[in-house]
């Protein structure tokens, strides 16, 4: 029989919900799932990333939904999670007195997904040592916990049938209905035994279990080890930090989709960035921004299909773009422009935050800092790869646009949401959109506007230099006449506007040490002083901010300072290496989980310092 909790006191928030730092990650280039530290599966979203939830309990513990594999024990047990080495194949083990088990959990990387079998996820306990009893939860619920669904048994599993999605449990052992239209099992294991279980998922409603048979598990787990062993070797980087680069550039890969080459920002909805607050976004789609700062990582490190795949993505934008036509921050991971934005009322939201929202309304903001990101990525991938004069010909469209509108107000890197300003960042952007397409089109003597390019290039330049630069607060600013300092001015160095070690910028950094840093951790702005972003409440340190500060100190010279942030920096990851989007003053991960604008942000910061340091051994050598 089940062994049961006491029911005299309820549990809070807080022990309901892991921390957001306490999962590892798996997926199969379509979708994730992301699994806790006490063996649950608490986010998984079906069949693809921004599909609705199967598993929801990250975002309500009662009745979002989950997949629990855990040892049946009454008092807290010490875990440990890893990945197997150079794989997304992620391990959990459970230590108590009676013995330790481990659980291995993946999902097969299949080179098409069928309509019948679309997704496998791949879950397996094995006993290292002692006996152990172990219990087995699996309770979907599916369309954001807003579909009910039927639960049926046979000799080999369970099956869940909802209108739009049908999973299939198999099992090696027993399972029974747990009275909550979720399947249990509760079973001993002695040292060297072990049990599996194989969840697919499928629209076809005549998907049934199947047999399952060690070898059958072990064929899946040594093909899928053998695809990212494949794959990370390709990683061309060798310098310092190694292993965490490699982690975040994983950690990129599992955030791609493989049908059309898009990565979304985070596979999450709605983690706070501050607990309790309102600050809870949908970052399931693909922000051109963060699309062509990851594009400009993969091809450092040398991953050139994955390049290319991502730049068909964006071609496939500006090609459906009719004459005069206004880009849009984000599209879905398809490509589709519709991304509503809506409030899931009748979820709690992760301990308590809410609204949960899934779409977003951001998809509608004009952020003119996006040509500059497009044409500095395009940029760099023209010098790998060449390009297409028909895509040139539509990129001189969106510049032709540019032109036009450079000097209005927008909403800005931030997406704020109390009004358009005149941001420094969305003008430095579109500096490098004029200056980047200018040496393009000079190095491949394409066609091109250049003397008008470069006249709204240097009108740009003494722009920003008249206005968004305040000598009483003696550093550059968020927007045209204001006063707040914000970390995104730091990238004035990192695009190569101005040198790092120039006396305004360096200027600028000591400025956003003062007001907006805790070293190693930087905010972006003081929502306090800035430019009103609309919403209520405080939010934690920005990870790509820290890592942009740290670039930035490199590249100023100041390589000590900039390694020694850096190493405080990499104790923020998890225990397995992933960062969410900011870091709450007690350390505690906030927003949403992981993030691929941190990892290769983080990327970006390694080769950065890196390159400073053996610059400077270089230096120091032939000194000798």
């Amino acid at each position: 029989m089940l062994k049961t909790r006491s029911k005299q006191t309820l549990p809070s928030a807080e022990t309901r919900y892991l921390p957001i730092e306490a999962y590892g990650m798996i997926g199969d280039l379509y979708t994730v799932a992301l699994v806790g530290t006490n063996g649950s599966i608490d986010w998984c979203c079906l069949p693809d990333f921004d599909s609705p939830s199967v598993f929801g309990a990250l975002l309500d513990a009662d009745k979002g939904g989950s997949f629990r594999l855990a040892p049946l024990e009454e008092e807290p047990l010490n875990t440990k999670q890893m990945y197997f080495p150079e794989t997304n194949i992620l391990m959990t083990r459970f230590f108590t007195n009676d013995g330790v088990g481990e659980i291995t959990d993946f999902m097969p990387i299949k080179e098409q997904c069928t309509q019948h079998h679309e997704h496998h996820l791949v879950r397996a306990v094995h006993m290292v040592r002692g006996s152990l009893t172990f219990q087995l939860s699996c309770r979907p619920a599916f369309h954001y916990a807003r579909d009910s669904h039927t639960l049926q048994f046979s000799e080999h599993g369970a099956v869940f049938r909802s209108p739009t999605l049908c999973l299939a449990l198999s099992s090696s052992v027993p399972l029974s209905d747990d009275g909550q239209a979720g399947a249990q099992a509760t079973f001993t294991l002695s040292e060297d035994q072990s049990a599996f279980f194989f969840l697919d998922s499928s629209q076809d409603q005549d998907l049934l279990p199947h047999p399952i048979v060690q070898g059958m598990y072990e064929d899946q787990f040594a093909q899928t080890r053998r695809y990212w062993l494949r794959w990370i070797i390709q990683c061309q980087y060798q310098g310092r930090w190694r292993e965490h680069v490699q982690r975040s550039a994983l950690t990129l890969k599992l955030l791609t989709y493989a049908p059309t080459g898009a990565i979304v920002a985070a596979p999450t909805t709605s983690l706070p960035e501050s607990i309790g607050g309102e600050r809870n976004w949908d970052y399931r789609f693909t922000w051109f921004r963060d699309a062509a700062f990851t594009l400009d990582s993969l091809l450092a490190l040398g991953f050139t299909e994955e390049a290319e795949a991502f730049t068909g993505w964006l071609k496939g934008r500006l090609n459906e773009l009719q004459e005069g036509g206004e880009l849009q921050p984000m599209y879905t991971i398809h490509g589709g422009h519709n991304m509503p934005e809506i409030c899931l009322d009748h979820l709690d939201g992760y301990r308590q935050s809410r609204p949960v929202r899934i779409g977003n309304g951001a998809a509608t903001q004009r952020q003119l800092d996006i040509y500059g990101e497009l044409m500095d990525v395009l940029f760099v991938y023209a010098r790998h790869r060449g390009l297409t004069y028909e895509s040139w010909l539509h990129l001189c469209q969106q510049l032709d646009w540019l032109a036009q509108h450079w000097q209005e107000a927008d909403e800005g890197i931030w997406e704020v949401r109390g009004g358009p300003r005149h941001f420094l960042h969305s003008r430095l952007m579109s500096w490098v959109a004029f200056d980047r397409a200018g040496r393009l089109a000079r190095e491949r003597g394409l066609p091109a506007p250049l003397d008008q390019w470069q006249q709204i290039s240097m009108q740009i330049y003494r722009e920003i230099m008249d206005k968004g630069w305040n000598e009483q607060k003696h550093s550059f600013v968020q927007y045209y006449g204001g006063e707040a300092i914000d970390a995104s001015a730091l990238l004035l160095a990192l695009t190569g506007f101005i040198e790092a070690r120039d006396p305004r910028m360096v200027a600028t950094i000591e400025r956003i040490q003062r007001e907006l840093t805790h070293t190693p951790h930087v905010y972006r702005y003081d929502v306090d002083t800035a430019a009103s972003d609309g919403l209520a409440g405080h939010e934690g340190t920005f990870n790509i901010c820290s890592f942009w500060l740290v670039e930035a100190l490199a590249r100023a010279g100041r390589i000590e300072e900039a390694r020694l942030s850096l190493e405080h920096m990499l104790t923020y990851a998890n225990h397995v290496g992933l960062y969410a989007e900011e870091i709450a003053s007690t350390g505690e991960a906030l927003g949403n989980f992981p993030q691929a604008f941190t990892h290769l942000a983080l990327i970006h910061a390694c080769l950065s310092v890196n390159e400073a340091m053996e610059k400077m051994a270089s230096h120091l050598y032939l000194s000798l």
